[in-house]
């Protein structure tokens, strides 16, 4: 090598490093000038749907795009091609990519809560007329004719019916979907991968045929009535796969430091998960058995076969027909009467409510991580490690008294 070229391999060696330009990642959302952007788009979308409107008739330009729908759809589609050429001024295509991605997503999740009010208004709005009376949650449609107005008759038997149905399911389906549970999440056996398939093709079934299933065994081959035993059995074979797929997911997502600090203390499988699997997925698998109870509380389709239907009370779920409330709203809204319509939609909206209220309290309790513990459960804690901490002071304290009288 000659002596130029090692000079210069000693001038690039001593040289300093050039770090590379590290491009900030696009953030994900608005700013001040995205949102001047976007409104600025949308005055675009709307004005090129009513320049279209007016100088061209959307009924035969657009086909079946007409009227108010179509109107919508096409400023939409204007606001977003507008508003990628406009940020397409400002940045790059992964800009373009970023803002037109957090367009799209924020349109999809409006447009799903948009969906969600207007179902959850509109059958208040229809229902509401019966729904301010009280004689609708306590009574039953046995004196209720078809000219009987809002004050008489509703739907009490159907609520009575319903809770019976859901606690028999419950009794049923909960003990022993957390069992299979768990004996999915901590084996791993050849049987024990044939279970999760049978479960995941369980929750993929329509749900008449567990109603099919129970009217054709428990009603025409072992000679029992329609009842809401019958139901609940029904209810409790749709209602099990999905407390069974819910808690298994719970159940993977305990940590396996956990399990593995039990083993190392010599505390067997069993006791591994009687002490540290299923107190830490605690929260995990009451939300997985209430998600349970809102997905069997509105299904039809099962008790349709099994139950029957009446208009009286029954309260005893061995014997005679009883009415569930996804049943009786549907009863009531089919019937050409305007006032039983009102009580339908009134049933709809309460099991609506009750749904929701399921829904809430379900993400409430999986809001906590694995665990995790509530303030009561905290403050248990303290006093109990509080007393730990006083009974080894005192035993210390004992044993230094002991040691000085032993001291010659």
């Amino acid at each position: 090598m000659s002596d130029r070229a090692v000079a210069l391999h000693a001038v690039a060696a001593s040289a300093p490093a050039v770090a590379p330009v590290q491009r900030p990642r696009p953030r994900v959302g608005f700013d001040a000038s995205s949102w001047q952007d976007l409104v600025g788009a949308l005055v675009a979308g709307v004005s090129g749907a009513a320049l279209l409107l007016v100088f061209a008739p959307l009924g035969i330009t657009f086909g079946k795009l007409s009227g108010g729908i179509g109107v919508a759809i096409i400023a939409y589609l204007i606001f977003v091609v507008v508003y990628g050429a406009v940020t397409w001024l400002r940045s790059d295509g992964v800009g373009v990519a970023n803002a037109l991605f957090t367009v799209l997503s924020t349109s999809a999740a409006v447009l799903v809560v948009t969906a969600l009010v207007s179902i959850v208004g509109w059958t208040l709005w229809k229902g509401h007329a019966a729904l301010v009376h009280s004689n609708f949650y306590t009574q039953d449609m046995a004196k209720a004719g078809p000219n009987s107005n809002l004050k008489v008759g509703g739907m009490a038997h159907a609520l009575v019916g319903t809770v019976w149905m859901i606690s028999i399911a419950l009794v049923i389906s909960a003990p022993l979907g957390l069992v299979t549970a768990v004996y999915l999440s901590e084996t791993k056996s050849r049987f024990s991968r044939m279970v999760r398939t049978l479960v995941d093709a369980m929750t993929a079934l329509p749900t008449i045929l567990a109603g099919l299933f129970i009217y054709a065994f428990w009603i025409l081959e072992l000679g029992n009535e329609q009842s809401g035993l019958a139901a609940a059995l029904a209810l409790s074979i749709m209602m099990l796969p999905y407390i069974v797929r819910s808690a298994d997911l719970v159940l993977r997502l305990v940590p396996g430091n956990l399990r593995e600090a039990s083993a190392a203390l010599g505390a067997p499988r069993w006791r591994t998960t009687r002490t540290v699997v299923l107190p830490t997925a605690r929260s995990g698998l009451a939300t997985s058995v209430i998600l349970g109870i809102a997905r069997g509380i509105g299904e039809a389709s099962p008790v349709l076969l099994t139950a029957g239907f009446s208009t009286f009370m029954n309260t005893n779920p061995t014997k005679g027909p009883m009415v569930s409330l996804p049943i009786l709203a549907l009863n009531l809204i089919g019937s050409p009467n305007n006032n039983l319509k009102a009580r339908g939609f009134a049933t709809a909206a309460f099991l609506l409510l009750v749904v929701l209220v399921l829904f809430v309290s379900a993400r409430l309790i999986a809001g906590r991580s694995a665990g995790e513990v509530s303030p009561r459960k905290r403050s248990q804690l303290m006093r109990a490690s509080a007393r730990d901490a006083q009974r080894i002071a005192d035993s210390q304290q004992m044993a230094t008294a002991v040691a000085a009288e032993a001291t010659p």
